[in-house]
């Protein structure tokens, strides 16, 4: 007896668990241009009200008034590593 497969019968099968969207995971964690930032990163601005950012670039928001310059899991551009090379120099300044 020859049992014919029905148009329906591929409901069962399973999409490939293997294939992964080249945009769910950047290559390698940086800071680099085009990378997926691994942390959240927040500067602080003048407690004058100026909203001049003082000190360093940190992971946790540091009370007050900061702002956010990049997002966890955000793309890092230009603008961004030009703001994180910003706090960096300004940091060693100080220091």
């Amino acid at each position: 007896m020859v049992t014919r497969k029905k148009a329906d019968d591929t409901a069962d099968e399973q999409p490939n668990a293997a294939v992964v969207s080249t945009r769910q995971y950047a290559g390698g964690e940086g800071w680099a241009v085009g990378q997926q930032a691994p942390a959240d990163v927040f500067r602080a601005l003048d407690s004058a009200g100026s909203g001049e950012q003082v000190g360093p670039a940190l992971h946790e928001h540091p009370g007050g008034y900061a702002r956010l310059i990049v997002a966890k899991g955000g793309l890092i551009t230009e603008g961004v590593k030009k703001e994180l090379d910003a706090a960096e120099a300004d940091e060693s300044a100080e220091g």
